[in-house]
């Protein structure tokens, strides 16, 4: 199923591209920038714009900041997973805590999770 995408969001992903948080920037450039499958920032899916994306691995990746863990951040999070889970992607979600204190495991769980997915696949 081809992603759609609310190309409205395009200069807000743009904008959120070139201002990363701390701990996306973190990710990006010492992990996803060079990883030997393509994986692209702040990607719009719907109207939801997502911190990463594997395409071919149909894997979303999320870095939680506090926002997330409100009322309205939990209840906006399960509603941007089920849209995205309707196109067979799969999210994984890291809090800003895990990034800094436990980057090497982030770093494998990602990794493990687009091979399995890229096997699984092609399979």
């Amino acid at each position: 199923m081809q992603v759609l995408k609310n190309n409205s969001l395009l200069q807000t992903a743009k904008m959120l591209r070139k201002n990363m948080t701390p701990h996306e920037r973190k990710l990006w450039y010492m992990f996803l920038r060079k990883y030997p499958v393509k994986i692209y920032k702040q990607r719009i899916i719907e109207s939801f714009i997502v911190d990463f994306y594997c395409a071919p691995a149909r894997l979303v990746i999320e870095i939680d900041g506090s926002q997330h863990f409100t009322k309205q951040g939990i209840e906006h999070d399960k509603e941007r997973s089920a849209i995205i889970k309707a196109y067979d992607l799969k999210v994984l979600r890291f809090t800003n805590y895990e990034v800094d204190t436990d980057f090497q495991n982030v770093c494998e769980t990602i990794d493990e999770e687009i091979k399995a997915r890229l096997k699984s696949i092609t399979n």
